[in-house]
């Protein structure tokens, strides 16, 4: 189970990696950061998303 700080901690690691993102990895990574900043948990098919956003994208030292 991934918690809010598990969410939060992915968002924050990809904030600089934005710009090698894919457009619809971008765009959901953007309606993450939306719904994190109203203070939202994720369900959980979003959080899976999140989480395969987070492992392609985040470096080793993120993870």
């Amino acid at each position: 189970m991934t918690t809010l700080a598990d969410q939060r901690k992915m968002i924050a690691a990809l904030r600089y990696k934005t710009s090698k993102m894919l457009p619809k990895d971008r765009y959901d990574y953007d309606m993450y950061v939306k719904r994190d900043k109203d203070d939202e948990d994720l369900d959980s098919i979003s959080m899976k998303r999140l989480r395969e956003i987070f492992d392609k994208y985040a470096d080793a030292k993120d993870k």
